[in-house]
């Protein structure tokens, strides 16, 4: 996605990798896939939300971005703050030190357009 390899190149490498075997593996495929196939039009929602250009974040939070943005619009049945959650659990984990801050509120304007009706009857029950 980000490095340039191919869909069955990263799955190859993350073949290895211990624990993959416990994922979710079609939301794991359909996450890895659908970045992949949709990145142009994911940086395009993203580049509203954004202060810089997509190519100047970092690769760990544009990746994240991505994927919670593909989430945001494809898996309707995860809320939207799950969503933005594990995106910000995995910035924590690989990103870097404040990148978990901003993955929060780029998602979170993005799911205010993404999801509308979601968010607004969130902020109301809130009230």
């Amino acid at each position: 996605m980000l490095s340039g390899a191919t869909g069955a190149e990263i799955e190859a490498h993350l073949q290895a990798e211990e624990g993959l075997d416990k994922c979710d593996r079609p939301h794991f495929d359909a996450l890895l896939h659908g970045c992949i196939a949709e990145a142009a039009a994911l940086d395009a929602v993203l580049a509203r939300h954004v202060d810089r250009k997509t190519t100047a974040l970092s690769p760990v939070e544009h990746a994240v971005l991505m994927i919670g943005t593909y989430e945001l619009t494809h898996c309707i049945d995860i809320p939207y703050r799950v969503v933005i959650n594990e995106a910000v659990e995995l910035a924590k984990s690989f990103g870097g030190t404040d990148g978990h801050k901003y993955v929060n509120g780029v998602l979170d304007k993005a799911a205010g357009d993404l999801r509308p009706v979601e968010v607004k009857a969130r902020q109301a029950s809130r009230k």
